[in-house]
């Protein structure tokens, strides 16, 4: 709770995934994937429960081994590949305003995206609680090998800058402004805007903006291979280190 403001976070885990068979589960730096934003989201400050939505009973069974609420398993409409995750997440809930547990604020916490910090987490409930005007916020990080400058479309067979504007010689550092992209490793919003929009994102949405390391978003196996090696570094405070080390020069 922060400011009398109840805060509901929801992880949803479904069992079928093409792209990588079994990844919600599979061990990462010896936790299973899930466990990594169950603790994540229990370790918040400001989170009054952590609730996960899934079609399975193997991962309704790790989730409670983790800590999490798992009130129910989720009805097979909201498990195929149709289901869309506001549809899910309303779900949920539905499910927990009917048992009488209602909240103000609502966490969405991707277990495909485990290289967050917790500090990640609260700073983002923090900035939109402390900000009037928004309704929710979504973490973001700076787009740079795929900055619009370096993209190219294919027109007759040969390839043509997106902008416009030859990229021969130019180099991030001469890139004259700066683009974001949404990284899904984050979103918080307030549940009644998240009803009336039917989303996290609109013109009352604020970033906060995470370092690149953290937006790998698991689909398929190299990207598991990519963010295992990143939080084992990470485990090891590699990135920490290296921050303190450029401060320092």
């Amino acid at each position: 709770m922060i400011n009398r403001k109840s805060i509901l976070a929801i992880i949803p885990a479904r069992a079928g995934s093409k792209g990588l068979p079994g990844k919600n589960i599979r061990p990462m730096c010896g936790k299973p994937l899930i466990g990594w934003s169950i603790l994540q989201g229990l370790e918040s400050q400001y989170i009054d429960e952590v609730l996960v939505t899934t079609d399975s009973q193997e991962i309704l069974d790790i989730a409670n081994q983790f800590g999490a609420n798992t009130p129910f398993i989720r009805p097979k409409s909201l498990a195929s590949d149709d289901a869309t995750s506001i549809d899910l997440i309303l779900h949920a809930v539905d499910y927990l305003t009917k048992a009488g547990r209602i909240y103000d604020y609502l966490v969405l916490l991707e277990p495909t995206s485990p290289l967050r910090d917790i500090s990640d987490i609260d700073g983002a409930i923090e900035l939109l609680i402390n900000n009037e005007l928004a309704e929710s916020v979504v973490s973001v990080t700076k787009a740079e090998e795929a900055h619009p400058s370096f993209l190219f479309t294919i027109h007759n067979e040969l390839l043509r800058p997106m902008l416009g504007i030859e990229p021969n010689g130019l180099r991030r550092q001469d890139l004259k402004e700066d683009y974001y992209y949404l990284e899904g490793s984050i979103y918080v919003s307030s549940i009644k805007a998240l009803i009336e929009h039917q989303g996290f994102y609109h013109t009352e949405t604020l970033p906060w903006v995470v370092d690149r390391y953290k937006a790998v978003e698991i689909d398929e196996l190299s990207d598991f291979i990519s963010a295992e090696a990143l939080m084992q570094a990470k485990i090891q405070g590699v990135f920490n280190k290296e921050k303190f080390e450029a401060v320092d020069e």
